[in-house]
């Protein structure tokens, strides 16, 4: 199903349930390879090479395309309040909400020396927004020990939403790793700022 597709899927079981519980999914069509098996994952090296800003901006000039106006700026304000990120993510999600709502995603944690990784997201919000939304969405990932660390439930840090030409960028944290999304369009939904995401190495529909 197109990326298109699941959005519109979204939207509609958003509009039959309204603030009841809903059940989404998206699938992805990045072609990594997930992650081997437990019992084969080889040791991995320690994740001290950070990505400097202007890796950073060629990486989400490359991702984002033709509506990458402001993002040299949003991560310019991202570097400033928390330094230089070991990784980052890059993927595409959809999301809905009618008071409360859901958010889901997947794309590859990227990093310098421990390899590539595939993840999924997922998760609640609560705010006074309504409607679905669909992005393409770059993670900005700080103080991560090995890439296994993303696969947490990260809660959002409060004021912390920031918008700069036409992107948005909020906060989340767990076990003194902070993950900053980067979403841009006019889809931008503030209310998932009071929510969590958590990260898994396979697709799920349980969002908590």
């Amino acid at each position: 199903m197109s990326f298109s597709l699941r959005v519109a899927a979204i939207a509609g079981v958003l509009a039959a349930v309204a603030s009841a519980s809903i059940m989404a999914q998206t699938g992805g069509n990045i072609q990594s390879q997930p992650p081997p098996s437990e019992g084969t994952v080889p040791p991995q090296p320690p994740m001290t090479s950070p990505f400097s800003p202007n890796e950073l901006i060629d990486a989400g000039n490359r991702f984002f395309g033709g509506v990458s106006q402001g993002l040299a700026g949003i991560v310019e304000k991202a570097v400033s309040q928390w330094g230089l990120p070991n990784g980052y993510v890059l993927g595409q999600e959809a999301g809905g909400a009618f008071v409360g709502g859901l958010r889901y995603g997947d794309g590859a944690l990227y990093t310098r020396n421990a390899g590539d990784l595939r993840v999924f997201w997922q998760g609640p919000s609560i705010g006074f927004d309504a409607g679905a939304d669909g992005a393409r969405t770059m993670m900005l990932v700080y103080n991560l020990p090995q890439v296994g660390a993303i696969f947490d439930r990260f809660g959002g840090i409060n004021g912390s939403a920031y918008f700069i030409g036409g992107f948005g960028m909020t906060a989340l944290t767990a076990n003194n790793i902070v993950v900053v999304p980067i979403r841009s369009g006019v889809g931008l939904r503030l209310g998932a700022n009071l929510g969590y995401l958590k990260f898994t190495d396979s697709p799920t529909w349980n969002p908590f």
